[in-house]
């Protein structure tokens, strides 16, 4: 992979320009990932376009993998979103006419002549979400499209980037005109606090989290029920003082937590005409994803007034599949080594929660920072692999989930924290084998 010399924002300009170019009397054909990222990505471009009165189609994928890369009208102009740094060659294989690519993930070959591909990972490497990156792609088509500042946004908190603003997503928060203000990090923040706790997974508080009787304790440890016949505050009616007793009270039950981790940035965002915590429009989006309804996500984004309740409906049922996954792994037994632990749910944890649970665990006080954290789970007649870093100091996921995949095939992506696989079930044993024995060995040459 080769360091491109221009500057991001340059080369933002340069595929809009190439992109106005090549679409004149052709249909597009879009291709985004399935998360809060991916479906926001989407959004943004669906506006784009249908403001530019272009024919097009979308698809939102799990993942990027061959054999669908191969389905797709070689013919068509094709841009793919918050996927296909991975797939390269494939793609440059497969399509006769140019192809475009806005994604974030790490590219691991040279980018051929017929992609045009903006990836931060070919410029400065600074942590930028795919949906920001598409926001700044369709600004450069028609600034009338500020308005879609919002969504990315939306994206870029979805992709866990919140504490991550440069000045690209600086200029971004201007657009949408986000409010934005420090609180404490879980959500949402208007709901009732024992409804919010019990479902509250990022930061997963141990003993709380999915646990009613631990939330009412914690609640009544920290002088917080609520008179009799009343009911609980929401995060946001708390003073300082209030405030200040919830979060030692949360401290004391995840001892490696800081400050840092529970208090930051809360960003609001105008939807449906009524400020709302972008973090639970984002876990809203990422749920009606995650449980097969993206058509779902879209029109949430789209602000297509059915889909918000069908969205909170399905929100709703996807925090008991967070909750009984979490229990699931507490109960289950792990292989464990120095610094990494397998997790191989089976069908005892859907595939499309594999990432979050391993997510979740990774930010949860339960492992020692620089653990590794594999998660498997069954998916059709593969296994979909989902991988975390504890914190960001330590080896790269990524790296050694390629190594992995490299020999027994598969498909890999994604970040060096943050990284997953797809591989055949026949090669289940095999892979377990094989990524216990590179960790093991990763160890020995620290």
């Amino acid at each position: 992979m080769k360091k491109e010399e221009i500057s991001l924002e340059a080369k933002i300009k340069y595929v809009a320009e190439r992109f106005v170019e090549e679409i004149q009397d052709k249909e597009i054909q879009v291709i985004s990932h399935f998360d809060t990222d991916g479906i926001t990505s989407a959004a943004i471009m669906i506006k784009a376009l249908k403001k530019l009165d272009k024919k097009f189609s979308v698809k939102i994928m799990k993942s990027l993998e061959k054999e669908f890369i191969e389905t797709l009208d070689k013919d068509k102009l094709t841009i793919f979103l918050d996927l296909a740094s991975s797939s390269l060659e494939i793609i440059e294989k497969h399509f006769t006419k140019e192809v475009f690519v806005i994604d974030h993930h790490e590219i691991i070959q040279e980018v051929p002549e017929r992609i045009n591909i903006i990836n931060p990972q070919l410029h400065s490497k600074q942590k930028i979400s795919s949906s920001c990156l598409t926001y700044l792609f369709c600004k450069q088509l028609d600034p009338e499209n500020k308005d879609l500042a919002k969504l990315a946004i939306l994206g870029m908190i979805g992709d866990m980037f919140g504490d991550e603003i440069d000045k690209l997503d600086n200029g971004i928060l201007e657009d949408g005109d986000i409010k934005r203000k420090r609180g404490l990090l879980i959500y949402p923040s208007t709901r009732p606090l024992n409804r919010t706790l019990e479902f509250c997974s990022n930061p997963y508080i141990p003993g709380v989290t999915g646990d009613i009787k631990g939330v009412l304790e914690l609640l009544r440890e920290v002088n917080l029920a609520p008179p009799k016949g009343g009911k609980y505050k929401s995060l946001m009616e708390l003073d300082e003082e209030e405030m200040e007793r919830l979060v030692t009270g949360i401290m004391l039950r995840n001892p490696r937590t800081t400050n840092r981790e529970m208090l930051g940035d809360i960003f609001l965002i105008k939807l449906f005409n009524k400020l709302e915590d972008a973090r639970e429009l984002s876990a809203m989006v990422n749920a009606c994803s995650r449980l097969g309804e993206s058509g779902t996500a879209i029109q949430l984004c789209m602000e297509i007034p059915k889909a918000k309740k069908k969205a909170q409906t399905i929100h709703a049922r996807y925090r008991q599949f967070i909750i009984s996954g979490l229990k699931f792994v507490e109960e289950t037994e792990k292989i464990q080594g120095k610094d990494f632990i397998i997790i191989n749910a089976k069908d005892n944890i859907k595939d499309t929660m594999a990432g979050t649970i391993a997510s979740i665990l990774s930010k949860s006080s339960l492992y020692e920072e620089g653990t590794i954290i594999i998660n498997m789970a069954y998916y059709d007649d593969k296994i979909k692999v989902s991988g975390r870093m504890v914190g960001e100091n330590g080896r790269s996921v990524r790296e050694i989930l390629a190594k992995v995949v490299d020999e027994i095939g598969g498909e890999v992506g994604g970040h060096r924290f943050a990284a997953g696989a797809i591989i055949s079930r026949t090669k289940e044993q095999e892979f377990i084998d094989l990524l216990k024995k590179n960790l093991e060995l990763e160890i020995v040459k620290i």
